[in-house]
């Protein structure tokens, strides 16, 4: 774009290349090529899960002992498991962990025995009200052994002795979680974090994973003010063992996300850090708010994924949380029913749109100052001002010219503006340059979402 140009179709240089048309296409592939994989809160589900990420980013793997101290928790026994079923007195398998890996809950202890069908049901977990869909269960601090079927499928289990088998094991072993650093000109970090501990569930959280694993790769050579780093790791356990490992280090994060659920159609959701008037706090609000879609903005609550540990009073870091539905608001949530057809490509390219923009205002988000501040510069002579002629983008041109020049006096910043004015901030930013390259505006200080 030249100079005397205001076009209003807008993208910055980082927004152009980290959005294409094809974002949505690869997170999905992304997304489906890992929700095979059976991740549990430790073991190798998950070191797979990172091995996928580690093939298109330079990720770090790291390994926690079993019985570690991370603060108030201890890092529980490592779980693994091979095979699973439920074989009736014909010999046929009524319930197969190789067909779903949902229909295992997660973290069951080793059983093989026979039982009755009423022993047998004391180990089932059904949902009554959704007779078709099998439900995700968890036992990870306490041990126990269950499987998890339709409802249907209960129902139809005649009264026999059946065998139940799962080759599992419990044992001593690591916490598993995975780092990405992309290096920017300062030391100053902003936190995506996803969580990498649930099996097949497409959305919660195949979704989020692919998504950071797509902008991650995407950010590879990109020149950035700040530092970003992208941490994979089990849900509450993994983010409480990352806080331990880098508290001191925690310091820099002056931004962070989290993110999950993305893949839907519903929302955008974003609940506000515990400041609640953090910079993230206002950029994913303003993005929102511009977005075209029917978003809900919720206060910080301490319920949810890690925001919550990121969150917590001894640490209190500008950390939101960015979903689609809200978690446990849709039907699908922590069912068979959260699978591949649940998730769109083009729910997930604006789910990772809303992010890249987010990006774009935090790093380029400044302060500038007027060099004619008495009355307003004549616009005309400098064939800035331009007939509005009946065209909309035109008039949105022209008066965010007049915002940004009687604000821009240092005090306040672009993203100021854009809030003030009601206006997209890239249409603020775009022309702010163009006012500096006219000598109407000079750079005088670093913006409010620095």
């Amino acid at each position: 774009m030249s100079p005397g140009s205001l076009g209003i179709e807008i993208q910055t240089d980082l927004g152009e290349q980290l959005v294409t048309q094809n974002v949505g296409e690869e997170i999905f592939s992304f997304a489906a090529r890992i929700f095979p994989i059976c991740r549990s809160i430790t073991g190798d589900g998950v070191r797979r899960t990172l091995r996928e990420i580690g093939s298109r980013v330079a990720l770090e793997m790291r390994e926690v002992p079993t019985g570690t101290a991370v603060f108030d928790w201890t890092i529980p026994r490592e779980w693994n498991i091979r095979d699973a079923y439920i074989r009736d007195g014909d010999g046929a398998k009524v319930v197969d962990f190789a067909k779903s890996n949902l229909q295992v809950m997660s973290y069951s202890i080793p059983v093989r025995k026979r039982l009755s069908l009423a022993e047998l049901k004391k180990h089932v977990h059904t949902l009554p009200e959704q007779p078709d869909l099998i439900p995700y269960r968890t036992s990870y601090y306490a041990e126990d052994w269950a499987f998890c079927m339709t409802q249907r499928q209960l129902e139809a289990l005649r009264d026999e002795t059946y065998e139940a088998v799962i080759d599992s094991s419990l044992e001593d072993g690591f916490l598993t979680y995975g780092e990405y650093l992309h290096e920017g000109e300062t030391d100053d970090e902003f936190l995506l974090s996803a969580h990498v501990c649930h099996p097949s569930l497409a959305n919660d959280n195949c979704s989020g994973v692919a998504l950071l694993t797509e902008l991650a790769r995407r950010m590879i050579g990109l020149k950035t003010r700040y530092s970003y780093r992208f941490l994979f790791a089990p849900g509450t356990i993994g983010a409480i063992a990352w806080l331990a490992r880098n508290e001191e280090a925690s310091g820099r994060i002056k931004h962070g996300l989290v993110v999950s659920m993305v893949g839907d159609g519903g929302g955008p959701t974003y609940k506000k850090s515990r400041r609640g008037d953090s910079a993230i706090d206002r950029v994913v609000t303003h993005v929102l708010r511009h977005s075209g879609l029917t978003p809900t903005i919720e206060d910080f609550s301490p319920y949810g994924y890690d925001e919550r540990q990121y969150c917590s009073p001894g640490f209190n870091l500008p950390v939101g949380l960015f979903q689609r539905s809200k978690h446990g608001t849709i039907p699908q949530y922590h069912t068979s029913a959260d699978n591949l057809s649940f998730i769109k490509p083009e729910h997930l390219l604006e789910s990772y749109s809303v992010i890249a923009r987010t990006i774009d205002i935090i790093e380029n988000d400044g302060a500038y100052c007027n060099t004619i501040p008495k009355c307003e510069p004549q616009l005309g002579r400098r064939g800035l001002y331009r007939s509005i002629g009946g065209k909309k983008d035109i008039a949105i041109e022209n008066m965010a010219m007049l915002w940004v020049l009687n604000l821009s006096d240092g005090a306040h910043s672009l993203l100021d503006i854009a809030e003030r004015s009601d206006l997209p901030f890239e249409v603020i930013r775009r022309v702010a340059q163009v006012l500096q390259a006219h000598g109407l505006l000079t750079s005088c200080a670093t913006g409010a979402a620095s």
